[in-house]
């Protein structure tokens, strides 16, 4: 392994590359919408109701909202303040990719599996784009880890852990976090023969745990929706929230009901984990290739030098979400620690038994994956959005001296694998953390004109828009939500701004509203990103724009 001094620089530098995200703004839809739902419950002082917006929200459970408000809370409300749940509960699933790797292997995998977690695309973007994955990905880790501990150790203080990680998490998402738990501990019973574990009396324990601690999400919708079967949601009444959570969410997702469909791709998740588990990709397939051949040579016969844990709980979740007709890329991110864990393990015994042909290859593999990086950081900083600052050369032209220096440092291969590879990602996710996003989001309408309604003091308990259209962005930095009327209602008040794109702006025109100020702001949907629009040249073909207009 490598050397704890360089271990612990990594770590010191990923954490950075974290930090720098935590004041990026936020990004629409998602990071938005949770915020601005929040946000609601701290200034109505309302914990036990979610809403969307004005409609009531039956989707995801409370876990990741509280943890929003109560950060909104303590140090105001602020989009750093609002990451800060899901970076600590992601620093978590470290934690306990550590302590499974360290349980199921040994302390220099466990090291090596938090590090590969922190710097897994998806795990860093999910820091920065934070959704209810961040939370649910890292209770759910510690779940596994503490239940694996008991069966391991037959401890009531670790199955009492981990059913509280595995009522957070179900808190946090629902059944999906029930599953990988489920599957990963009945993988490892399966493998281990230890079925003995659950004839014990500290089983009652963790079930009264696991109710104690769903207890709270139960009762907020048992408050917004058992006792009101005259709500109508998504288009039927007598919706039962707790029914709703136990068994009507998942189904929803799978076949694509009251969600909708986005994807009946069944290798969906095959190509998208290409570019989520980067820049470890190549390592994990190649270690999950080679580990599923041995277990098959082996006739799946107990070795305690193995563990079927993470292979046979990476194929059967894959298995099973693949089916799903909703489907997008951050649902992967749940499954991220067995991918490190695994991947971990397998270069590691690339190192232990020596074998310098595969170290070689991956390193070849790897130094590949950084160059890629490179190219597309000078892309990024030098074409899409250029450095506006000296500083920025300055920089990158620093951090590149520190890369080639450990590229050609004679360090054994193994650790320069590591290195290497920590680096490719520190690179991107320096640049996009630091540049790339504070300049795209720019182009994000909604919080671009809050900073403008600022500027020009307009007091935003006036601003209104004619249609139901989301404005997350706007609402989150006005710290309040734009609020609806319609093009009759605008003729009975005085004094007022509207919020408008280009479609509503022309509705304006053709009712013979007249206004004698506008704001114009350009608007583009960050999270779709396309060519023409990184193009500078062609990036004006892909925007639109929205407007603040005052009337009399």
């Amino acid at each position: 392994m490598i050397s704890t001094t360089r271990y612990w620089f990594l770590v010191a530098l990923v954490l950075l590359v974290y930090i720098a995200g935590m004041f990026v703004t936020l990004f629409e839809n998602d990071s938005a919408q949770f915020a601005v739902m929040a946000m609601r419950m701290v200034q109505e002082n309302d914990f036990l109701s979610l809403f969307k917006g004005p409609e009531e929200y039956l989707d995801k459970p409370h876990l990741h909202y509280w943890l929003a408000a109560l950060s909104f809370k303590l140090f105001g409300i602020h989009d750093w303040a609002y990451r800060i749940p899901g970076i600590l509960a992601t620093l978590l699933g470290a934690y306990s990719c550590y302590g499974l790797g360290k349980l199921l292997y040994n302390s220099d995998i466990g090291r090596f599996s938090a590090l590969i977690f922190l710097t897994c695309q998806t795990i860093v973007l999910g820091a920065i784009d934070v959704r209810t994955d961040a939370v649910l990905t890292g209770f759910t880790i510690f779940a596994i880890w503490q239940l694996v501990a008991y069966i391991q150790k037959n401890t009531l203080g670790n199955i009492v852990l981990g059913a509280l990680g595995a009522g957070l998490a179900f808190s946090a998402k629902g059944q999906i976090a029930l599953l990988v738990i489920g599957i990963c501990i009945l993988c490892h019973l399966t493998y281990t023969r230890k079925w003995s574990q659950l004839l014990n009396w500290k089983v009652l324990i963790a079930l009264v745990v696991f109710a104690i601690t769903i207890a709270p999400m139960l009762y907020a919708y048992y408050q917004q929706f058992d006792l009101h079967p005259e709500k109508v949601i998504r288009g039927r009444n007598n919706r039962s929230g707790i029914f709703f959570i136990f068994w009507e969410q998942s189904f929803e997702r799978l076949s694509g009901e009251g969600v909708g469909k986005n994807s009946s791709d069944f290798f969906f998740f095959f190509h998208t984990f290409l570019w989520v588990f980067l820049p470890w990709t190549v390592l994990a397939l190649v270690g999950y290739w080679w580990r599923a051949k041995a277990f098959i040579k082996m006739k799946f016969v107990y070795h305690p030098k193995f563990e079927f844990l993470t292979l046979g709980g990476i194929t059967l979740i894959f298995f099973v979400i693949s089916f799903a007709q909703f489907k997008l890329p951050h649902y992967m991110n749940i499954m991220m620690p067995l991918y490190a864990i695994l991947t971990a393990s397998y270069v590691h015994s690339l190192h232990q038994y020596t074998k310098k042909k595969e170290i070689n290859f991956l390193l070849g593999v790897q130094y590949f994956i950084l160059s890629v990086v490179f190219i597309f950081s000078l892309l990024v900083c030098f074409h899409v959005f250029k450095f506006e600052r000296p500083s920025g050369y300055i920089v990158l032209f620093a951090t590149l001296l520190v890369i080639v220096y450990f590229c050609l440092k004679l360090d054994p291969p193994y650790v320069r694998l590591i290195t290497i590879s920590v680096y490719a990602a520190l690179l991107l996710n320096g640049i996009m953390n630091l540049h790339f996003y504070p300049q795209l989001l720019e182009y994000q309408g909604g919080s671009t004109m809050a900073r403008e309604v600022r500027k020009a003091d307009i007091p935003v308990d006036k601003i209104y828009k004619i249609s139901d259209r989301h404005t997350w962005a706007l609402d989150f930095y006005n710290r309040k939500p734009v609020q609806i009327t319609s093009l009759g209602g605008l003729q009975k008040k005085e004094d007022i701004w509207v919020f408008a794109n280009d479609k509503e702006l022309q509705q304006l025109k053709d009712a013979g509203v007249d206004w004698d100020e506008q704001l114009t702001v350009d608007q583009f949907r960050i999270t779709r990103l396309q060519i023409k629009f990184l193009e500078p040249n062609t990036r004006y073909k892909k925007l639109n724009q929205l407007h603040l207009v005052h009337l009399k």
